[in-house]
């Protein structure tokens, strides 16, 4: 596995335990139980104006973007 590889998904665990995180604290129900999930999720998504599934896309997008990030600032650093 190289460098690179190791990087990325390192960076994507850490993106969905940012958004694992961030969906169990916004909602009005802590935690990750059905309550939890459904409220944090609406939560997030009410954030961009939407509801549910706009929370959805943002928490399934976060750890892409992270590990994109990362990858490019790996490329940046040893280039």
């Amino acid at each position: 596995m190289e460098d690179k590889d190791i990087v990325e998904k390192s960076a994507n665990v850490v993106g969905i335990g940012g958004s694992l995180g961030a969906v169990s604290a916004a909602g009005t129900v802590g935690g990750l139980s059905a309550a939890g999930i459904t409220s944090g999720l609406a939560a997030i998504g009410g954030t961009v104006g939407g509801g549910m599934a706009a929370g959805v896309i943002i928490t399934a997008a976060a750890p892409i973007a992270v590990g994109a990030a990362a990858v490019g600032i790996y490329n940046w650093l040893t280039d």
